[in-house]
């Protein structure tokens, strides 16, 4: 059996979750205080600092509640900004 390495379980780190659907800023509180973006394509994006996978996982589970589509997490390098990227127009 292989193991992959991802580090401390328990080290913070920097996540984008992109949903299908647009969410208004009072649900930041909800998420923990993590930034919303809303882009012309439809979908929110939730990102910012998690303290560790266990938080990760309620976020996940907050996603699920709300029943948007989940499409795609991404764990961000520490050294990136918390910004994503700017979309084209």
């Amino acid at each position: 059996m292989s193991e992959i390495s991802t580090g401390s379980p328990h080290q913070p780190g920097r996540y984008e979750i992109r949903l299908k659907g647009h969410l208004d800023a009072r649900w930041a509180a909800w998420f923990d205080g993590l930034t919303l973006t809303n882009s012309s394509d439809g979908t929110t994006t939730i990102h910012g600092p998690v303290v560790d996978q266990a938080a990760l996982h309620g976020l996940l589970q907050k996603v699920r509640d709300l029943g948007l589509p989940l499409v795609s997490l991404t764990h961000v390098d520490s050294d990136q900004p918390d910004e994503p990227p700017i979309e084209p127009r």
